[in-house]
């Protein structure tokens, strides 16, 4: 949901538009999308007056906010923070500020912990964990990230997993390997539209038969055209003429990251490990078939209903346009 208290995203309030355009009546529109009429009214109208602005989320802020700390009592707290380098605790019983209320008003200001700056100076000295400096391509399609994981198979019946470490300490249960599954994925940088498949191989052919059916995927959900692939410099996509032809197919520009600079393709990175907490090892599979089945409902789930930190809470489906 892009919004705590809003029942639809911003996509399913383009498409009330698009619906009622198309002449649909607003009655049939909220029950085809399980909405109360009146929601249906209210965006119409919002559309009508404001245009697509209207459809965008608003503040959940309160006019008037008469518990908010004053200015002047957080400029105090932030001059004492300076001049003292001392810590909330500390600084609650020089300002008679609530410690609590301290550590919200340094974060609100963007004041660096004492870990990170020198004791003698207080001068920040040590870089933080959270990356300062980030990207976004300005469009959908502009840049995708692709990329590969591989995953141990599940043997019939369950692995450790299932029936704990023990499982596979025989000689016959080592020698009895499962392999392994390859789960290639493509992300959009703009919107964080994912697309997924377990493969047997990573291999030049399959790495290109899947960009050219991950391509077709993203057109069909409102990405066109593709302008730049991004991947790691893995000898199947650095060699391989079958990912050279389907890229020159897909009308795209096939860039690779620096060696050993992962982060570079980090947003398709980032989507593997959540790949793996939340669908490979969220719940106890019984087989190999019964994961792959469950692919395909966790990714509609996350590009239509999960929320992003990256878009605000919103899923990634929010930031295309209606298809």
């Amino acid at each position: 949901m892009s919004h705590r208290n809003a029942r639809l995203t911003v996509h399913g309030r383009r498409l009330i538009i698009q619906r009622h355009q198309d002449g649909w009546k607003p009655p049939h529109i909220a029950a085809a999308m399980g909405v109360s009429r009146k929601c249906v009214y209210k965006w119409i109208g919002r559309y009508a007056t404001e245009g697509e602005v209207g459809l965008q989320d608003r503040s959940s802020r309160p006019h008037t906010m008469p518990t908010k700390t004053p200015g002047q009592t957080e400029d105090r707290v932030v001059s004492a923070r300076w001049e003292h380098r001392a810590g909330p605790a500390v600084l609650a019983s020089l300002t008679g500020v609530p410690a609590r209320t301290i550590s919200r008003i340094l974060v609100r200001h963007r004041v660096p912990y004492l870990r990170d700056c020198d004791p003698m100076t207080g001068e920040p000295i040590r870089a933080s964990k959270t990356t300062v400096v980030r990207y976004e391509r300005a469009r959908p399609g502009e840049l995708v990230h692709v990329d590969v994981k591989k995953l141990g198979k599940i043997p019939d019946g369950g692995g450790w997993r299932a029936h704990g470490r023990m499982m596979g300490r025989t000689s016959a249960q080592k020698r009895a390997r499962s392999g392994y599954d390859f789960v290639h994925s493509m992300v959009d940088d703009h919107s964080r539209l994912a697309y997924s498949e377990v493969l047997p191989d990573e291999k030049g052919a399959t790495c290109g038969a899947f960009i050219l059916r991950a391509a077709a995927y993203f057109a069909a959900h409102g990405i066109a055209s593709i302008e730049r692939v991004i991947t790691d410099n893995h000898w199947s996509y650095r060699r391989s003429t079958d990912v050279r032809a389907a890229i020159a197919e897909i009308g795209a520009r096939h860039k690779f990251i620096r060696p050993h600079c992962p982060w570079q393709n980090g947003k398709v990175e980032r989507f593997n490990r959540t790949l793996a907490t939340e669908w490979a090892y969220r719940q106890v599979f019984t087989s190999n078939a019964t994961r792959q089945a469950a692919l395909a409902p966790w990714l509609e789930h996350y590009n239509t209903e999960r929320g992003h930190s990256a878009l605000g809470g919103r899923p990634p489906i929010s930031r295309l346009s209606p298809t």
